[in-house]
């Protein structure tokens, strides 16, 4: 029997924006079920643990099984040896993804931050979406890359949607942290080389990649070979223009797109 059809879905713009879920994702993903199709999740928001997005799922109506459930800090923590000592600039999700790869690691505290500049020598810095960022945080962060460590970055998307907009992303802090250090980071989530490893790696087979943003999930499409297809219920607009990758579908929001792959899938 060959293997089923792997959908890889966003969540932040697709499935919800902050808490809220976003109207009929769940019975479309219901639908894609029902026609064989394997889903599973990749969300370059590097904050939450892993069991904070899989309960948000539950509550949406939705029941992944944890392994179908990727985010950007397991993708970083590819980019670290176990045995390393990381300082991270971000939420407990990164914490989490660096200890299961066996990699000593501490987020920036306020005691760190008020030394200042004064960062513990480390072998890398991992940064992510902190909602939380001190100019002080920032300092420790810079100070330790300024010293020699490594820096990693979850993702740099440049916004993050919620039901009032957009607000600053990771990548907002990535640049501000690079600026300072003047160093470039080694971006792990989506499109890159890392995600789209780990992608594989634990799906086997993928083969539509679906996504809010052309820049990140577009660009992990074209990466993998597989077609993007845009949903218009996150940071894109419906009257956008040309983009970075032009998805092969695009639709309003996923229950749309949901009953198109059902025309074509059947």
């Amino acid at each position: 029997m060959a293997d089923p059809r792997c959908v890889l879905l966003d969540l932040d713009g697709v499935i919800w924006l902050a808490d809220e879920p976003i109207p009929g994702a769940a019975d479309a993903v219901a639908r894609l079920g029902d026609l064989g199709v394997r889903v599973a999740y990749f969300t370059n928001n590097s904050f939450p643990l892993l069991a904070q997005h899989l309960d948000k799922l539950h509550r949406f109506g939705l029941e992944p099984a944890a392994e179908d459930v990727l985010t950007s800090p397991q993708a970083a923590a590819r980019c670290c040896m176990p045995g390393e000592r990381a300082l991270v600039l971000g939420g407990a999700g990164i914490l989490e993804a660096l200890a299961a790869r066996g990699v000593e690691a501490q987020g920036v505290s306020d005691d760190m931050a008020a030394n200042g500049a004064d960062a513990p020598h480390v072998d890398v810095v991992v940064c992510g979406i902190d909602p939380g960022l001190t100019y002080q945080r920032l300092a420790v962060a810079t100070g330790a890359l300024r010293r020699g460590a490594r820096f990693v970055a979850t993702n740099d998307d440049a916004t993050f949607p919620r039901p009032d907009g957009v607000v600053p992303g990771a990548g907002a802090i990535v640049a501000a942290l690079a600026t300072a250090s003047a160093r470039q980071p080694i971006i792990a989530g989506k499109p890159n080389a890392p995600a789209a490893e780990l992608a594989l790696e634990r799906l086997g087979r993928i083969d539509l990649v679906v996504g809010d943003r052309a820049s990140t999930d577009g660009a992990l499409a074209l990466r993998l070979g597989v077609p993007f297809a845009l949903v218009l219920s996150g940071v894109t607009p419906p009257e956008h223009g040309p983009l970075e990758v032009e998805p092969a579908i695009e639709a309003a929001d996923l229950a749309a797109l949901s009953e198109e792959l059902g025309q074509r899938w059947r």
